[in-house]
């Protein structure tokens, strides 16, 4: 195995958490690829697609020599097939949450990793089923007042106090908020980086 270094390309305080949880040694390079959400793509490909733009605007910055894998990684939230994303206003805000109120919503995100040296790509997904439980009037005012469905897309913070609203989640818990852990330990392996020959779990003696 490898040890390679790694560069996320996102600024995500969500991913960089769950990144840290792993025990991951990277760098932080945020993407400049410009996301066209209107491409006519199924939900699982666009993510991809997105994903694999973010990682390739960042490898395409660096020396062609440089020993060095970059992660790409996009998250977008569906309703029937539908993307949802930030809502620009608290009344577009209450129509989302209404709308998904004790519905099942999918969150989909996207990962890509490309060996910067070795020019290899590896693209795959994941999808999270997340159910909600029925929201009253008055609970969708009271969330909506505390800011954070303004900043979350489909007006819902998983990892924030929106989790309180959901009743079930099928699927990677960590995938729904950005950040795969298993899909990302798979790939990387493939890629030839060893997840536990990074600092954090090595044992002192």
């Amino acid at each position: 195995m490898r040890k390679t270094k790694i560069i996320l390309a996102s600024s995500s305080p969500r991913r960089k958490e769950i990144a840290d949880q792993m025990g991951l040694e990277y760098e932080i390079i945020p993407s400049n690829y410009e996301e066209d959400m209107t491409m006519r793509l199924e939900p699982k490909d666009l993510v991809k697609t997105l994903a694999l733009g973010k990682a390739k605007e960042v490898a395409n910055r660096q020396e062609e020599e440089t020993e060095a894998i970059v992660i790409g990684i996009d998250t977008f939230i569906t309703y029937n097939k539908k993307l949802l994303g930030k809502p620009k206003s608290v009344n577009e805000a209450r129509e989302m949450l209404k709308m998904i109120s004790g519905k099942i919503i999918k969150a989909y995100t996207g990962v890509a990793i490309i060996d910067i040296k070795n020019k290899n790509e590896m693209i795959n997904y994941d999808i999270t089923e997340i159910i909600l439980a029925n929201l009253t009037d008055t609970e969708i005012d009271n969330y909506i007042n505390t800011g954070e469905p303004l900043d979350k897309a489909g007006a819902i913070g998983i990892q924030g106090l929106g989790s309180i609203f959901i009743k079930k989640i099928n699927g990677c818990f960590s995938g729904a908020v950005g950040l795969p852990e298993n899909k990302i330990y798979n790939m990387i392996a493939k890629m030839g980086v060893d997840i536990f020959n990074f600092k954090k779990w090595k044992k002192q003696i």
